[in-house]
C-alpha cells in the first residue's frame, strides 16, 4: 500500500507537500515500530510479536480508508505505520535464531524470496485495483495481513526471548553505541534507506510528470520484485563467501548508481534500466546486510540489535521523502544526482568499516 499512498493523497486533492508528509509521518510510524519490535520480539517472542503487528495493520489500515481530512489521515497513517512495520524486527531475529551462522546469509536470501514473490506481482495488481478504486487496494491490504497473522500464530516456533529480569533499561542501546563498527553500518544504512524511498515517494510523481500512469509505475516497481525473485538467491550464493563490509559497499554504490541514472530516463526502457541497477544493489547488500547485523548482535539483544537496524529505514522512510519531494519539487534531476552521491557516501563508510573490524 506505501508505494500508493502519494498517489492516493494527490489524487484525493491533497498537494505533493502534504503526500511526502505523510510518507514521513509513515517513516515515523515505522521508526516507532523498529525500536518497540525489537524490545518486544525480544520481551514477548517472535510469533507473538508477528501476529500483534498483522492484525493491528489489517485494523488500521480499513481506518486509513475511511479517514477524512489532513490531520485524521495522518494520525491514522501513523498507526498504520507502527502496526505494519512493527513484525519487521521480530521476523529477522526469528531467522538468525533458526539458522546457523554459517548459513544466514542464504536464509535471509530465502526469505527475501518469499517476500518478493508477493511484491513482484503485487505492485501491477495494486496498479490495476488503484485505477478502479482505492477502496479495493485498502481491502486486499488488510485481508493479507490478518491471513499472515493467523499463520504466524499458527505456525510460527515464539524464537528465543532474550529480555531477562535483571537486566537494566537501556543496556542494548549502550552495548551498541560502543559498537563503532555497528554504527558505520547504521549510518550507512540510513543513507541507502534515504535513497531507497524514493520508490515509494518521488518516483510515482516522475514516473507521472513524464506523462505515464499508475499503471506503469506499477509494472516499473514490479520490476523490482521479478528481478529479486529471479536472481537474488544466485547473487547469495556468490557474495557469501567474501567478508560482508565490502559486499554490502557494492550494492550500496549500485543504489546510488541507479537513482543517479534516473536524472537521465525519460522513456519507460529507461525508466526500466534505472530500476534494474537499484534493484542490483539491493540483491547484492539486503541479505548480506541481515546476516551481518546478527552476527555482531549479542544473542541477548539480537531482538533490539535487528530493531537498531530497522530504525534506520524509519528514519529514512521520514528523511528521505521529506527531503526528496522538497528538492523534487525544485528540481528533479539534482534529486537523482543527491542520490548518488549519497549511495556513494554510504559505500566509503562501508569501507572504512570494514577497516575498523
Amino acid at each position: 500500500m506505501l508505494p500508493f499512498l502519494v498517489l492516493y493523497l494527490t489524487r484525493s486533492g491533497y498537494s505533493v507537500a502534504q503526500s511526502g508528509a505523510a510518507i514521513g509521518i509513515y517513516g515515523c510510524g515505522h521508526f516507532a515500530a523498529s525500536m518497540l519490535g525489537g524490545h518486544l520480539a525480544d520481551r514477548i517472542g517472535r510469533r507473538n510479536t508477528i501476529a500483534l503487528s498483522m492484525f493491528g495493520s489489517a485494523a488500521a489500515m480499513l481506518a486509513l480508508s475511511q479517514a477524512r481530512g489532513f490531520p485524521m489521515i495522518a494520525f491514522v497513517t501513523l498507526a498504520t505505520g507502527t502496526f505494519t512495520e512493527l513484525y519487521r524486527p521480530a521476523s529477522y531475529a526469528l531467522v538468525a535464531d533458526l539458522v546457523p551462522q554459517e548459513r544466514r546469509v542464504t536464509a535471509y536470501g530465502v526469505y527475501r524470496l518469499a517476500v518478493n514473490l508477493g511484491f513482484a506481482a503485487g505492485p501491477a495488481a495494486a496498479g490495476f485495483l488503484a485505477d478502479r478504486s482505492f477502496g479495493y487496494l485498502f481491502i486486499g491490504d488488510a485481508a493479507t495481513s490478518i491471513v499472515y497473522g493467523i499463520i504466524a500464530l499458527a505456525l510460527l516456533p515464539h524464537g528465543l526471548r532474550g529480555f531477562t529480569k535483571d537486566e537494566k533499561r537501556g543496556d542494548a542501546l549502550r552495548a551498541a553505541l560502543r559498537d563503532g563498527p555497528f554504527m558505520l553500518l547504521l549510518v550507512a544504512t540510513l543513507g541507502v534507506a534515504m535513497i531507497d524511498f524514493q520508490s515509494t515517494s518521488t518516483f510515482p510523481l516522475y514516473v507521472r510528470s513524464l506523462g505515464f500512469g499508475t499503471s506503469t509505475y506499477g509494472v516499473l516497481l514490479s520490476i523490482n520484485g521479478l528481478l529479486i525473485v529471479t536472481f537474488e538467491l544466485l547473487i547469495t550464493a556468490y557474495v557469501r563467501r567474501f567478508k560482508a563490509p565490502p559486499v554490502i559497499a557494492v550494492g550500496y554504490l549500485l543504489t546510488g548508481l541507479g537513482w543517479a541514472l534516473t536524472a537521465m530516463a525519460r522513456s519507460i526502457p529507461m525508466l526500466a534500466v534505472t530500476v534494474v541497477v537499484w534493484t542490483m544493489g539491493e540483491m547484492v547488500s539486503s541479505p548480506v546486510s541481515g546476516a551481518y547485523a546478527a552476527e555482531i548482535a549479542p544473542e541477548k539483544y539480537r531482538g533490539r540489535y535487528m530493531g537498531f537496524l530497522m530504525t534506520m529505514w524509519g528514519l529514512g522512510l521520514i528523511l528521505g521523502p521529506i527531503a526528496g519531494t522538497w528538492l523534487f519539487a525544485r528540481n528533479p534531476q539534482a534529486l537523482w544526482i543527491t542520490c548518488g552521491v549519497v549511495g556513494t557516501f554510504s559505500a566509503l563508510l562501508l569501507l572504512l568499516q570494514s577497516r575498523l573490524r
